[in-house]
């Protein structure tokens, strides 16, 4: 969870930041509510927790005049019941008195974590999974999460902490296959002191940061054989040895690992090690596709309309029963990742009183099948971009999201389903080739 503190909090800021960090939450801190707001446009967050005595009005105007939905909660000493009224009625979700209170704060924590990770289904096929997953999660076994890329791996990884022992704990992500081989070790595992060049500082490894919680292993699959043979010491031994250390230090984390391959089939060719493997998969959770599923399609196209809605500031519609149709109808090859983002969409581009189904963009060539009487005019759409270079197109496409997004980056790339590192390359690129790229708030038309 990234947590972001607006404020001095009466000087409480250390104790507030500490609670929060010991229940796994990473936080950033900005004395104004200028800096705090450039802050959020920059690194997003989960939650935001803010003085009550700056002027949380115009912080909860400023960030839904730019669209931006997270939860603030506002901090002040508890005989300050007016300013915790004017806070409240501001928009704040919650007011904590300070100095601040372990098990208020961990609830505030919890219950944003759980809004953000709900588990969404109503499908017989899930719900046997889940009804193993809320068995299982109370052990110290290792769990094999598997499954196609899009179908929600690192949220079951999520419920499987809250529903364990040691959900009070942190809980901690690394992503193996978006993190280069060379820095994954150090990432994993921590350095020392000028163990290697552009080593300045001593490093905290992850394992060594989740101790006492969880450690979610994502896409382990992807990591290099060498490495592997690191972790699986790690995990018989149960210590670290820091880069350039030669002094183990003792860590108790419970490991879930994910990947989207078939695990078995990889040991054989000789891209996972068969020892690692089986100390992994204590228990092996199959996460079934969307097709698999179909049960659950409804339930999570209503559950991201409302989501996106809420986001968006805008009515919450429901879906006409051609819409209905049309998700029933398509494969969902990107699974629920890309159903999320077809109903962020829709919710954007629904003009009626209901989300229809031309507002239902479908990606995959099997869409034209599902689609083609619910929104006639298909042809004319596809004949207006004969003519144009895809770099065209997809350079209109995203600045005409980010204006519609009023500037916000975040949303913008959600809705794109680009990650956002890949979208400010793209506008930096734009910018440099002297396109008008709207600013965080700005309302304005985009010169394209």
């Amino acid at each position: 969870m990234q947590l972001i503190i607006v404020g001095t909090l009466n000087g409480q800021i250390g104790a507030a930041s500490q609670i929060a960090i010991k229940r796994g939450a990473k936080v950033q801190q900005a004395d104004t509510l200028e800096d705090g707001l450039d802050l959020l446009r920059r690194s997003g967050a989960d939650l935001v927790m803010i003085d009550v005595g700056l002027e949380v009005a115009d912080f909860m105007a400023a960030i839904e005049a730019e669209r931006i939905n997270v939860p603030v909660v506002a901090c002040g000493v508890s005989n300050d019941t007016q300013a915790a009224v004017r806070a409240v009625r501001a928009g704040a979700k919650e007011y904590v008195p300070l100095p601040p209170d372990p098990e208020l704060i961990a609830a505030v924590l919890e219950a944003v974590t759980e809004d953000q990770h709900a588990l969404i289904f109503k499908d017989p096929k899930m719900a046997e999974t889940v009804k193993m997953a809320t068995q299982i999660a109370p052990s110290e076994a290792s769990v094999l999460i598997t499954g196609p890329s899009g179908t929600g791996k690192e949220v079951l990884a999520h419920y499987l902490h809250s529903k364990s022992k040691r959900k009070d704990r942190r809980f901690v992500a690394v992503n193996c296959a978006a993190i280069p081989e060379n820095l994954l070790e150090s990432e994993l595992f921590g350095h020392e002191k000028g163990a290697f060049t552009g080593a300045v500082a001593r490093r905290i490894g992850k394992f060594e940061e989740a101790d006492g919680g969880t450690l979610l292993l994502d896409e382990i699959s992807e990591m290099d054989v060498r490495l592997q043979s690191k972790l699986l010491r790690v995990l018989q031994e149960r210590e670290v040895d820091r880069i350039g250390s030669n002094k183990p230090v003792q860590v108790n984390v419970r490991i879930i690992a994910t990947s989207n391959r078939n695990m078995e089939q990889t040991v054989k060719e000789g891209g996972f090690r068969e020892d690692l493997y089986f100390r992994l998969n204590v228990v092996n959770l199959r996460l079934p596709s969307l097709a698999e599923r179909p049960g659950d399609v409804m339930p999570l196209a209503s559950h991201f309309a409302a989501k996106y809605a809420d986001a968006n500031d805008v009515h919450n519609k429901p879906i006409s029963e051609d819409a209905q149709k049309k998700l029933m109808a398509y494969s969902w090859p990107g699974n629920v990742r890309e159903l999320e983002n077809t109903m962020h969409r829709a919710v954007l581009l629904a003009t009626g009183d209901e989300i229809d189904a031309a507002a239902i963009l479908l990606t995959n060539e099997d869409s034209a099948a599902a689609g083609t009487g619910a929104h006639g005019g298909g042809d004319d759409g596809a004949q207006a971009l004969v003519g144009r270079t895809v770099a065209e197109v997809e350079r209109e496409l995203i600045i005409d999201t980010l204006q519609h997004c009023l500037g916000n980056r975040t949303h913008a790339a959600n809705i794109l389903g680009i990650s956002i590192r890949t979208l400010r390359n793209k506008l930096k690129q734009y910018g440099n080739e002297g396109f008008n790229i709207p600013s965080p708030g700005d309302a304005s038309q985009a010169g394209v």
